[in-house]
C-alpha cells in the first residue's frame, strides 16, 4: 500500500481522532475511509454533471416530478 502525507489544522485532526476513538478505528482508517467517500461522490457528481449535459436527456418539470411522488 502506498503513502500520503498531508497537512490538516489542529481542528481536523482532532475531529479525526475523535471519530477513530469512537469508531476503535485508526486514523489511517478514518482517512482512508474519508477518501473513499469523497472520491464516490465525487465520480457521482460526474456522472451526473455529464447527464444534465446531455442534450438528448429529457428535462423533467419539477411540478410534474413532484406530483408523481407524491400522488
Amino acid at each position: 500500500m502506498s503513502r500520503i502525507a498531508v497537512s490538516v489544522s489542529t481542528e481536523l485532526l482532532e475531529a479525526v481522532d475523535r471519530a477513530a476513538g469512537e469508531l476503535g478505528r485508526s486514523r489511517a482508517e478514518i482517512v482512508r475511509q474519508a477518501l473513499e467517500r469523497y472520491l464516490e461522490d465525487f465520480d457521482d457528481l460526474a456522472v451526473a454533471t455529464e447527464r444534465l449535459r446531455d442534450p438528448a436527456d429529457p428535462v423533467l418539470e419539477w411540478d410534474r416530478v413532484r406530483q408523481g411522488l407524491l400522488g
